[in-house]
């Protein structure tokens, strides 16, 4: 079943890789509990197919990383991009994307958190096994509050649908 608004979180794991180690994070791969994650911020959510493919990089992440101050301003405490790729690819794709300190690059390795959110695609005749569907969300302590599920293309999930939801 498919996350809805008004939905808690599920209980999942994701991956950051850190470039620079910090007290309780070491440099490299660090695995994060969501609900942790979560408590008592408001994060806006995007997930999409894939680390460097053509609309994720040309058009997905830059929107976030472009209007991120302005989602801030409406009260967005972080910006988290979740991926079915492993940590050290979504470090490298962030570093290239220029988003390093302002959007989280967070892999879902096994497909774990989409497969909670009820949000996991069958991407295999393309070649790329499972992985998460195109969608933005905003969660505010840990419970969905918008959310936008591509049906085709690119339409609902951009930051600036997201940011006009936050009004």
């Amino acid at each position: 079943m498919t996350i809805q608004i008004g939905d808690r979180l599920p209980e999942s794991t994701l991956s950051e890789f850190i470039e620079t180690e910090t007290e309780g994070c070491s440099l490299g791969p660090n695995t994060f509990n969501t609900a942790d994650l979560v408590k008592g911020k408001t994060i806006a959510i995007f997930g999409l197919p894939g680390a460097y493919t053509p609309t994720c990089s040309a058009q997905h992440l830059p929107g976030y990383i472009q209007l991120a101050d302005q989602l801030k301003a409406k009260g967005v405490d972080e910006i988290w991009c979740v991926s079915v790729n492993d940590a050290f690819v979504m470090g490298a794709w962030g570093r290239d994307q220029k988003a390093t300190g302002i959007v989280r690059m967070m892999a879902d390795g096994n497909a774990a958190f989409s497969k909670a959110l009820g949000l996991d695609a069958d991407f295999s005749k393309h070649g790329m096994g499972t992985r998460s569907k195109r969608y933005s969300m905003l969660v505010v302590d840990g419970v969905v509050k918008q959310l936008n599920v591509e049906t085709a293309g690119f339409e609902v999930s951009s930051a600036e649908k997201l940011l006009e939801q936050l009004g």
